[in-house]
């Protein structure tokens, strides 16, 4: 039994090498994995598929991914749903994308509530259409009291918009005398930031082979560890995610010191 664990523990794909769950947890878990899930419509033209099947079928890899989290002891998983940016698609995609969360949270938030996960977005919820904003309120409100993995979705959130939004309060603050402007410093924006109530990544994972941010946490992101892999959201596994976590556990971070 030894002398196979050993070898799926040094199993290797075109990808890199296999970390088992057992693995993982015996070294030190990230408290704060965020990820960019990026080619659902990638994945669905390769099977001459409308793009909105992609986004369907990334809506399951969501919960795989978001049981094995909590399993692990991951305390936040950020998932950038839906970008400042992405207003930008066909309008049959975006309405599409629009009652994504009310599907998700409508068939997985008993699931949610039972196994002690809390969710919570980032972005700006005043711009998306109300049956979206009342899904993503009333899972917020029902697991409000969880105390387990945090589930964060960035939905209609872009980073510079975030920032330009912290520099205003911080401006508004300094003018109505709350604030003298020699105080500001790096803590000051954090708390003007929306994310706030939680601690920045410790480790970012982007799927599809793009190498880039896409206006996605550029403050939090700071000293955070970068992985990519050229798989399609849509084929992401649990194999995957613990990999990259795997391969997170084995680099250094020094956070600029020696």
């Amino acid at each position: 039994m030894l002398e196979k664990l050993k070898l799926w523990n040094n199993k290797k794909t075109t990808t890199g090498t296999i970390f088992t769950k057992e693995e993982v947890l015996s070294k030190t878990i990230p408290k704060h994995i965020a990820i960019i899930m990026d080619g659902n419509g990638r994945w669905a033209k390769k099977r001459a598929l409308p793009r909105v099947a992609g986004h369907h079928e990334g809506m399951k890899v969501v919960r795989r991914i978001t049981r094995l989290a909590n399993e692990l002891g991951i305390e936040v998983l950020t998932l950038y749903a839906f970008s400042t940016e992405n207003w930008k698609r066909p309008k049959t995609e975006v309405d599409y994308l629009m009652k994504l969360p009310e599907e998700f949270l409508g068939t997985f938030l008993p699931e949610l509530i039972e196994e002690n996960v809390q969710v919570q977005t980032i972005g700006n919820r005043k711009e998306i259409p109300l049956h979206t904003r009342n899904a993503i309120e009333r899972a917020m409100k029902d697991t409000a009291q969880n105390n387990g993995l945090i589930l964060n979705f960035a939905l209609n959130y872009g980073s510079r918009d975030e920032i330009v939004q912290a520099v205003k309060k911080i401006a508004d603050d300094v003018k109505s005398g709350l604030l003298d402007h020699h105080e500001i410093n790096e803590e000051t924006i954090e708390k003007c930031l929306m994310t706030s109530h939680i601690q920045d990544p410790d480790l970012l994972i982007r799927t599809s082979g793009e190498i880039r941010l896409s206006n996605f946490m550029l403050w939090q992101l700071a000293y955070t560890e970068f992985w990519f892999t050229d798989v399609l959201w849509p084929d992401f596994s649990e194999e995957e995610f613990l990999r990259a976590i795997g391969e997170f556990q084995h680099r250094g971070r020094r956070f600029g010191g020696v």
